[in-house]
């Protein structure tokens, strides 16, 4: 999906291409089938190819995928996911500041 949101539209070929450590073609074609029967990605015909665009935006999809993550690794506690995140890690005044902000927000009732 990254890459997909970075260059708004590509085919399975082109993603390949993008990815690191790439799987076979067959995978980041079935990948993206995947992602299309959930609704996430849609697919057009560009001649014998189908070239694929992201359908959800990219901030409701990391708002799911955090969702997600919390719920599978940390058993849904967003304190014990934040204290992984900042653990074992250096981070600056402003960082800390910033951090400090958004927790005061929250408790006066705030949004994000």
């Amino acid at each position: 999906m990254d890459i997909l949101y970075l260059e708004g539209r590509s085919s399975a070929g082109r993603i390949r291409e993008r990815m690191r450590k790439p799987p076979s073609y067959s995978a980041v074609r079935a990948l993206l089938r995947v992602l299309e029967e959930k609704g996430c990605v849609r697919h057009e015909e560009e001649g014998l190819r189908y070239v694929y665009l992201p359908v959800i935006p990219r901030d409701a999809a990391k708002e799911s995928a955090l969702k997600h993550l919390v719920k599978t690794f940390f058993s849904g506690s967003v304190e014990e996911a934040v204290a992984s995140l900042v653990s074992g890690r250096e981070l600056s005044r402003a960082e800390l500041d910033r951090l400090a902000r958004l927790i005061e927000k929250r408790r006066k009732g705030g949004g994000s």
